[in-house]
């Protein structure tokens, strides 16, 4: 009798810590705060040395080079001598790497592991519905990372990173349709440019492509072509849907990616099993990994959350073209660390896809701009911005600046 008592006062009193840590977390989310008018109010400062606009651009940038990294260093991997890893499970390593930092940050801003534990029983747990939402970019992600292995053990680096921008294109489409995004006559313009310069990359004369590499894989460069392509248009649906969610919800941005990375990993081992279970059993989960392939998963993962930050923060065409700054890099590094060698097509081709980005990021329309909420004051460090309305780069970097004058 005792001890059932005891047990129910345990019980009463780890949901009333439960239920204080949930009501103290109301107006204290990540995420930005709506106001009276219905406008949603974003603070500026995050900590007491980072702001959002320097949050921005620093997450930007180390997406940019992250990406370019990530790409020849992932491209060495599958080339090179000597065995070679299942694709299958760095995916779902990098991705349990993700949910594990995500967990950090989590505990670290609950203070205790009774109240993370409280919050993502009350966010995930209780909440099927919002977590099955997560679901459908969650296998897109999965998927198209698989591709991404698929791609790079066929195409060089360079040629990888230029065609792999067409996701640029992807993305303003399904930003338009699902988002209703408005483009200008310039930026449409801009696609155009981009889709004609990354075709114009694939047309290479014989003379001018990379050595066959020393590597176990035949290259297949058709096969890599597709599984860009369709990579590309995964990439643009669910970076979209993913911003859609993280936008048009209160929960926490390092929640959605414990969701996010928690459903990839049950995906991953689902195709892992159905591609290479038997291999796997065979030569064991861990086969072919060296400190290199930990690098590709490690920075795989720093993407990964990278990629949440920049569409937090600013948005998801503004993190595609942040990326193809990226091909300038993964050019110069081909031609010292592969010898790939530049013909004229695809300095053309490249050239256009950096003019494309060029136009995309000056000829935002004025809707894009942010707009103060009338009859409301507010100090100079916050910024009110519409409701999935988002700052350009070209006034975000002109605001950054003047703060120094």
């Amino acid at each position: 009798m005792i001890n059932k008592e005891t047990g129910s006062l345990e019980h009463n009193s780890h949901e009333a810590l439960c239920h204080d840590n949930h009501k103290g977390q109301e107006g204290t989310e990540e995420t930005a705060s709506v106001t009276d008018s219905g406008q949603e109010e974003i603070p500026d400062d995050i900590g007491p040395c980072i702001s959002i606009t320097m949050l921005k651009h620093l997450s930007l940038i180390l997406l940019t080079l992250q990406n370019a990294i990530l790409i020849l260093v992932m491209r060495y991997t599958r080339t090179r001598k000597g065995d070679m890893y299942f694709a299958t499970t760095a995916v779902v390593v990098s991705e349990a790497l993700k949910v594990l930092t995500s967990l950090v940050i989590l505990a670290n801003q609950e203070k205790t592991i009774t109240k993370l534990f409280c919050y993502l029983r009350d966010n995930i747990w209780r909440q099927p519905l919002d977590c099955l939402k997560v679901s459908v970019p969650s296998f897109i992600y999965t998927l198209q990372n698989n591709l991404l292995y698929i791609a790079l053990s066929n195409l060089d680096a360079a040629t990888f990173q230029v065609t792999y921008q067409l996701k640029i294109l992807t993305t303003a489409l399904f930003s338009v349709l699902m988002l209703n995004k408005k483009l200008s006559p310039q930026q449409w313009s801009a696609l155009v440019i981009l889709f004609v310069g990354v075709a114009l990359v694939q047309f290479r004369p014989e003379d001018s492509k990379s050595p066959k590499t020393s590597g176990s894989l035949a290259q297949k460069p058709l096969m890599g072509l597709l599984a860009v392509i369709l990579s590309c248009f995964m990439s643009g649906f669910a970076g979209v849907y993913f911003e859609k969610i993280l936008k048009g919800t209160k929960q926490s941005l390092w929640l959605r990616n414990v969701q996010l990375g928690g459903m990839s990993v049950i995906i991953g081992l689902l195709t892992m099993e159905i591609k290479d279970g038997v291999k796997i059993q065979e030569h064991g989960f861990f086969f072919g990994y060296d400190y290199v392939v930990w690098i590709v998963i490690s920075f795989q993962s720093l993407g990964g959350l990278l990629v949440a930050v920049v569409v937090k923060y600013a948005d998801n065409i503004l993190k595609g073209f942040a990326t193809s700054a990226a091909i300038v890099l993964s050019c110069i590094a081909s031609i010292y660390l592969f010898d790939f060698r530049l013909s004229l097509p695809f300095s053309t081709g490249a050239c256009l896809v950096i003019i494309s980005v060029y136009i995309y990021s000056k000829f935002v329309p004025e809707k894009s701009l942010p707009q103060a909420n009338v009859g409301k004051e507010k100090s100079p460090s916050r910024v009110i911005l519409s409701k999935n309305q988002n700052v350009s780069i070209r006034e975000s970097v002109v605001n950054y600046i003047n703060r120094f004058w």
